[in-house]
Formats: C-alpha cells, structure tokens, sequence
C-alpha cells in the first residue's frame, strides 16, 4: 500500500513497529499420590517430558517429598497436550496420577 501524498510504501513500516510478544507459558506439574509407583513417575518423566533417568530420578524425589515437581515450562497447546497425554497414561496403567499446569 502506498501513501497517496507521498507515494512512499507504509505497510513494510506498520510491520517493523509491531511488537513481537512471546506466548504466555505455563510449567507442568506431577502431584503425589497413595497409589502411582515411583518407578511409573519415572517412566512418564522419561517418555512424555523427554528427562534423563537422572532428572526424571530427581523430579519424582520432588514430587514424593514436596508434594509436586516440575516436569517442564511449555507454551499453553504443548502444556495441555502432555497434561493430556500423562492422564490417558496413568489411566490406562490404573493409576490416579495428576497432572496439570499453571501459568508463570
């Protein structure tokens, strides 16, 4: 588009003025239970947040101790997306882990 006056180009300079946010982001959190195992907290740490054995080890410790751990800091689709995913996990192993997120 261009200024009737002038005949300068104005949409190039509309889009160098914006400002570029990031997406709001959210951590995902595993809270304790009576019922899921250790070794099960492990292997979701493992196979859903993508952690080591060494720091899906110290998140459960978290999680046993504390009451909750911190899996991950995600933007909202991929925190609802696992949150999700380690629901249907636990459920179809007959466990009653929870899982959820909460913005930063």
């Amino acid at each position: 588009m261009s200024d009737p006056v002038t005949g300068d180009r104005t949409d190039f300079q509309l889009r160098d003025e914006r400002e570029v946010k990031e997406p709001k982001k959210y951590k995902v959190l595993l809270h304790n239970d009576d019922y899921t195992t250790m070794d099960f907290v492990v292997e979701i740490l493992v196979r859903v947040f993508h952690k080591s054995e060494a720091q899906a080890t110290a998140i459960m410790l978290s999680v046993h101790n504390q009451g909750y751990g911190v899996c991950g800091t995600y933007t909202a689709e991929v925190a609802e997306t696992k949150v999700d995913l380690v629901h249907k996990l636990a459920k179809s192993a007959g466990f009653p882990l929870k899982c959820s997120m909460e913005g930063e």
